[in-house]
């Protein structure tokens, strides 16, 4: 087994311990951030099939042992949540470097990593943006119209509103190729106008 090859399956056995699972119909329940990583990898090779072998680790650990740190530890305001995501932020990090280390990666490749996990430099370093653009178009595939479901339908334009800047115009282009829901691409046209509103304003 290559190094790359070790430290996805590592990612990967960490993120089965997740206690939480998901269950869709005709399948059997999968640890919630297992599932979340290998759909990272798989928009992967279709977003970004040209990735380097650093982008497609960050990508499997964007979300590397996430119930660790629950949203509950945190006050329920825009503070609170800031300090929960930045946490996260750092646990994924330490976490992928350090797996990293273990299957003989250099230090300098553990340091791209951690700064891509840490969201250092979107929209001017093309190894966090494309990491960034993963996630996005992950949460608008296969987790925004659940999220949906049990918001304000003002409050899903809203958090789309606030995904699409961080975007690159490749992402924008790709969104195109998800097949949505059609609420949902209704939901994202509303936010497109919101934004520009606040741009004219």
């Amino acid at each position: 087994m290559s190094a790359f090859d070790a430290v996805l399956e590592a990612i990967d056995q960490a993120n089965a311990r997740d206690p939480r699972h998901c269950e869709e119909e005709g399948s059997a329940p999968v640890p919630l951030e297992l599932l979340y990583g290998i759909r990272m990898s798989l928009m992967g090779d279709s977003f970004a099939p040209d990735a380097d072998e650093l982008v497609r680790i960050a990508a499997r650990g964007q979300h590397i042992e996430r119930w660790i740190i629950p949203r509950d530890e945190y006050p329920r305001d825009k503070s609170g949540y800031f300090r929960w995501r930045n946490e996260l932020k750092r646990h994924h990090s330490k976490r992928v470097s350090g797996i990293m280390a273990e299957h003989g990666y250099s230090q300098e490749d553990q340091a791209i990593v951690a700064d891509i996990l840490l969201k250092k430099n979107i929209k001017r370093d093309a190894r966090t943006q494309t990491v960034e653009d993963l996630a996005c178009l992950v949460f608008l595939k296969y987790y925004a119209v659940s999220f949906a479901k049990g918001h304000d339908p003002q409050k899903v334009v809203g958090i789309i509103a606030k995904t699409l800047p961080k975007m690159s115009e490749k992402a924008h282009a790709f969104v195109a190729d998800l097949s949505l829901d059609t609420g949902l691409l209704e939901a994202i046209e509303s936010a497109k106008i919101k934004l520009a509103a606040i741009e004219q304003s």
